[in-house]
């Protein structure tokens, strides 16, 4: 009488993961190094899930500490854990996240990936606390005339300038809370600026 069939399964299944082994050993798989963070000053992709203002402050953060952290000579996740480990920022630190801030505004201008300020009204609007009669004029303004007299990068540059940096970077130990707020901060601020200069439009 011949043996079970599955007597020989374990054998079998040794073999196989000796093969499979052997096969990640031939193509490099003996040695193990952690993958290194990305390189800074070399340009990468920057995707975001969200929408107008919130997907723009987004891919504004994640270029601008690419910027500052090239600037440093660091990793952006680097930089985002020292800040956040750090009680306080170093001034070159400061200096570098407000100048990657602004290059990564003509970044985006360059690749055509900054949207133009009209595309933004009716979030603004939505969010704004103006008279009914004053919110339906802006609304009627044509996009022609709200991006002839408001530039988005203008407005960016504008609100970066003004941004209180060092405050943002102040009592956060999180590096996942530090782009939160970031984020939350400069969305706010665009927001405010956009609010404030389509009223002088009417």
């Amino acid at each position: 009488m011949t043996a079970p069939r599955w007597i020989g399964l374990p054998l079998v299944a040794v073999l196989l993961v000796v093969a499979t082994i052997s096969v990640q050993l031939a193509h490099g798989g003996g040695t193990y190094e952690p993958l290194k963070p990305a390189d800074a000053c070399v340009e990468r992709p920057v995707t975001t899930q969200a929408d107008g203002i919130d997907g723009l402050t987004e891919r504004l953060v994640l270029i601008g500490l690419d910027g500052a952290a090239c600037t440093l000579g660091t990793s952006r996740e680097e930089l985002t854990l020292e800040l956040a480990r750090s009680d306080e920022p170093t001034p070159a630190q400061v200096d570098a996240l407000r100048e990657g801030l602004r290059s990564a505004v003509a970044h985006m201008k360059a690749d055509g990936t900054l949207p133009k300020a009209s595309t933004l009204v009716d979030e603004v609007l939505d969010s704004a606390d103006l008279n009914g009669l004053l919110e339906r004029v802006i609304r009627a303004l044509p996009a022609s005339v709200v991006d002839g007299a408001l530039k988005t990068d203008d407005v960016l540059d504008r609100t970066i300038d003004e941004l209180d940096v060092r405050a943002l970077l102040d009592d956060v130990d999180d590096p996942s809370a530090l782009n939160d707020r970031i984020e939350t901060a400069v969305t706010q601020a665009v927001k405010d600026s956009l609010r404030a200069r389509l009223r002088d439009l009417v």
